[in-house]
């Protein structure tokens, strides 16, 4: 790192996909009861206005763009309805997405519900990236958060399609961190646990479960990426339920000796584990 690498400002307006409920909604109530200025982007305008009115009345300020993340044209023209309204977005949040319908491993999966949810959980988030984050680097900087999960980390026997795009959005992050970073932009993957949802609730490896990660954390996560307090973390992967700000800050510190340092490649990065001492790939 140099003296020229710039540092963001804390987020002022942020564009979060999949808003009208879930985590989208959580977030985004989180986000604007700090003082962020708060882009709603989902598929169906009722849901949206609603929770912009819920940011409203705590004081906060919204607006509403109807969007298929599927598709660029509609994803573009979101973001720039969102930045005529509140300003140029410096936060950006990939949490629209989709599961895969059925647990079944790759050569059982229906083609085309296989490419559904690539083309909503990796190609819906590169549309974002490909709206937003260029008037962020213009601009001098901003984050980007993708809600991600251990499934694109760890092989599975089944959710291949998830776990394949979630695999992505990781290269997606590395790629936005290492050419971005000296430009301002900081790319973060956080893990929401297991929070309790409709996706879960229809997902059959999560019947009877009785432990869910709180939604808090989740937000409390978001936020503090959105203040500027967990840069140091910039290409990584972060989870609810087992980080917080505080102990991510702390680690930083404890690897670094400085908090606001960033952490060193590989720690928390998507990559291929070596056999062992011996391995040439290490």
């Amino acid at each position: 790192m140099t003296d020229a690498v710039r540092h963001p400002p804390p987020a002022r307006t942020a564009f979060v996909t999949g808003a009208n409920r879930g985590l989208g909604r959580a977030i985004a109530l989180g986000l604007g009861a700090e003082g962020v200025a708060v882009g709603l982007v989902g598929r169906r305008r009722d849901p949206l206005e609603a929770v912009a009115a819920e940011v409203r009345g705590a004081g906060g300020r919204a607006a509403v763009a109807v969007a298929d993340v599927r598709s660029y044209e509609a994803t573009v023209a979101a973001a720039r309805d969102v930045a005529a309204a509140l300003g140029g977005v410096d936060l950006l949040v990939n949490n629209a997405g989709v599961i895969d319908p059925v647990e079944v491993p790759a050569w059982e999966a229906d083609p085309g519900d296989w490419w559904d949810v690539v083309e909503t959980d990796l190609r819906g988030p590169f549309h974002c990236v490909r709206a937003v984050v260029p008037g962020m680097v213009r601009r001098g900087g901003g984050r980007v958060v993708d809600l991600n999960s251990g499934a694109g980390a760890y092989d599975r026997d089944n959710y291949s399609a998830y776990s394949a795009a979630k695999a992505g959005l990781f290269r997606i992050a590395g790629n936005l961190h290492l050419a971005g970073h000296e430009r301002g932009l900081r790319t973060f993957e956080l893990s929401p646990g297991v929070v309790r949802s409709d996706m879960t609730h229809a997902m059959p490896m999560h019947a009877g479960r009785t432990e869910w990660t709180p939604v808090e954390e989740v937000v409390g996560l978001a936020v503090a990426i959105a203040r500027g307090e967990l840069d140091a973390w910039s290409g990584c992967f972060l989870r609810a339920g087992s980080d917080t700000p505080a102990s991510l800050r702390a680690a930083a510190e404890s690897i670094t000796g400085d908090a606001k340092a960033q952490v060193p490649d590989p720690s928390r990065r998507l990559t291929v584990a070596p056999y062992g001492p011996g391995d040439p790939i290490t």
